[in-house]
C-alpha cells in the first residue's frame, strides 16, 4: 500500500472537498461531496455526539444514498451548516426528486470549540453561510490543517486541525480518510514531538520523528486545553470535560453496500483509538462516517472489505497526526502548534 497521488481523501475517484471558516470567529466547515450521489453510513463510539439526519444512514433505513456530509465547528449551532450545503445542492438540481420536490439528503456532525478564543458574539448564526460557502468551494484539492472544521479546533496538549490522507491498495482500491481533529485527548506523547500514529506514518508525512523511545507512557500530563478553556469561561466552574470530538469521514472506491459502509466506519475507529489517547471518552462526540462512491478502475477485481477497513484505519491514524502537524498559529490561539512548540 503506499499514498494516493493527493495523499488526500478526494483521491478517491469522483469526491470533493470544500473548506470555509472565519478567522475571527475561529470556527469554520467542511464539506465532502461528489457529482453523483454515494452510498454512506455512520458509527458514533463517543459520549458526548452532536450530528444532524444521521439515523437515515443507519443499514435498515430506506435512503439508500446520499449527496453531501458536513463537519463543522460551533456545536449545536454548528447543524446549521448542513442547510448551507442543502441550499447549494438544490440549486444546482441535487437531491432526492419526489414528483417536483428535490430534498438534498446532507447528514453532518459538529465538534465543540466555543471556548477557543474566537468571537463568539454573533448575532446571526454564521454557520449556514459557512457551510454553503464550503460547499461552493469544493473540488479535489483542498488545504489541511487550520482550515475549514479544523480551524479552532484543540487538542490536549496542542492545537487540532483538519487532516486527510489516502492508500492504494495493491488491488488498485483507493481508501482515504477526512478527520477534524478536535479531542480531549493528546495526540502526541508526554513531551509533545512524538505522535501516538508515528508507527503508521508514511515518509515523513509529518515530521519523519519516529515513536516515542521512552516506556511506560502511561501517565499523561495535565491538559492545556482543559486550563485554557477554563480561563475562557471566566473561570466559573465547568460541569464537567465536555468540549471535544474528532470527527471524520473515510472513504472508497470500492462498491460496498450500506451495511458494508457501516462496518467500515465501525472498524476506521481503530484509527482514533492509536492516534488520541485517550478516545472515545463520555466528553467526545468521536464519530466516523464512511463513503463508497463505488468508482474502482479494476471492477473486475473482488474487494477485501477486512482490508479496506484496516486501511481506513491506517489513513485515520495519519490523517489526525497530520491535522495536528499541519496547524498554523493565528492571533489570539489558546494553545501552541506543534510546529512552534
Amino acid at each position: 500500500m503506499k499514498p494516493g497521488p493527493k495523499n488526500l481523501i478526494t483521491d478517491v475517484s469522483g469526491l470533493k472537498v470544500g473548506n470555509a471558516q472565519d478567522d475571527t470567529l475561529k470556527s469554520g466547515v467542511t464539506v465532502l461531496t461528489s457529482d453523483q450521489p454515494f452510498a454512506a453510513s455512520v458509527h458514533v463510539m463517543g459520549g458526548a455526539p452532536g450530528t444532524r439526519e444521521t439515523d437515515l444512514l443507519a443499514a435498515d433505513r430506506s435512503a439508500g444514498e446520499i449527496d453531501a456530509l458536513v463537519l463543522s465547528g460551533g456545536s449545536a449551532y454548528g447543524l446549521d451548516a448542513c442547510s448551507g450545503v442543502v441550499d447549494g445542492l438544490r440549486a444546482a438540481g441535487r437531491g432526492f426528486k419526489l414528483g417536483p420536490a428535490i430534498i438534498p439528503l446532507v447528514p453532518g456532525a459538529i465538534l465543540f470549540d466555543l471556548l477557543n478564543g474566537g468571537d463568539k458574539d454573533w448575532t446571526e448564526n454564521p454557520y449556514q453561510a459557512l457551510g454553503r460557502a464550503a460547499y461552493d468551494n469544493a473540488g479535489t484539492d483542498f488545504d489541511i490543517g487550520s482550515v475549514g472544521a479544523g480551524t479552532g479546533a484543540l487538542t490536549a496538549m496542542l492545537k487540532g486541525g483538519l487532516g486527510s490522507a489516502s492508500l492504494v491498495l495493491d488491488d488498485g482500491t483507493t481508501v482515504g480518510a477526512l478527520v477534524a481533529a478536535n479531542p480531549l485527548g493528546s495526540v502526541t506523547t508526554p513531551g509533545d514531538r512524538h505522535f501516538w500514529a508515528a508507527p503508521f506514518e508514511v515518509g515523513d508525512e509529518f515530521g519523519g520523528i519516529g515513536p516515542d523511545p521512552t516506556g511506560g507512557l502511561v501517565t499523561l500530563p495535565d491538559s492545556r486545553k482543559k486550563q485554557r478553556m477554563l480561563e475562557q469561561a471566566a473561570n466559573l466552574p465547568l460541569r464537567d470535560e465536555r468540549g471535544n470530538t474528532t470527527i471524520a469521514i473515510v472513504a472508497t472506491d470500492a462498491p460496498l453496500t450500506k451495511t458494508q459502509c457501516q462496518r467500515l466506519a465501525t472498524t476506521a475507529h481503530d484509527g482514533i483509538s492509536r492516534a488520541t489517547v485517550p478516545a472515545h471518552t463520555p466528553w467526545d462526540g468521536d464519530l466516523v462516517f464512511a463513503v463508497s462512491t463505488g468508482d474502482q478502475a479494476n471492477t473486475s477485481a473482488e474487494s477485501d472489505p477486512g482490508l479496506i477497513g484496516h486501511a481506513a484505519a491506517i489513513c485515520l491514524s495519519r490523517a489526525i497526526a497530520r491535522a495536528v502537524f499541519h496547524a498554523k498559529p493565528a492571533p489570539g490561539d489558546l494553545l501552541p502548534c506543534w510546529k512552534n512548540n
